[in-house]
């Protein structure tokens, strides 16, 4: 199918790809299907792009790449999602990463408390919020705004 983006403009994309989300994304209710377009001109960031809604499209990315020791219990969000016979390790995980500034000032952070989980098999994703795993939502991964000119 056809895909309207407003990063990549119109798109060709397989619908078995298409990401149902039954509980919406916190922010963005009616908002239920996304895909996962990776880019390999941005990696390792990817964009979590709404097929409902081409301006949404949300920056994403491993938290493994900038956090190598970042570990979430998921037992609850597979029990919640009725996800049967699927362990942690059939789990991807991506973080939503925001970006504030300019290129000479540019902040870049995280949301390590709210991962977005995702079981390719199911073909369904979810914003699993962690509010006890010690995680931050704004984790700091670059900051050069306070650097001197």
């Amino acid at each position: 199918m056809k895909l309207a983006t407003l990063k990549y403009g119109e798109i060709e994309i397989d619908d078995a790809t298409i990401l149902s989300m039954p509980e919406g994304l916190p922010g963005f209710e009616g908002l239920e299907k996304f895909v996962l377009i990776e880019d390999p001109q941005s990696s390792p960031f990817c964009w979590f792009q709404s097929v409902e809604d081409p301006n949404l499209s949300l920056v994403v990315m491993d938290p493994l790449v900038f956090k190598p020791d970042y570990r979430i219990q998921l037992n609850g969000v597979i029990r919640d999602m009725g996800w049967q016979g699927v362990e942690e390790k059939d789990l991807y995980i991506y973080v939503v990463i925001n970006i504030f500034g300019n290129k000479e000032k540019r902040k870049i952070t995280a949301n390590l408390m709210g991962p977005l989980v995702i079981n390719l098999n199911a073909g369904q994703a979810v914003q699993a919020v962690l509010p006890d795993s010690g995680y931050e939502s704004q984790y700091v991964i670059l900051d050069t705004s306070s650097a001197k000119e």
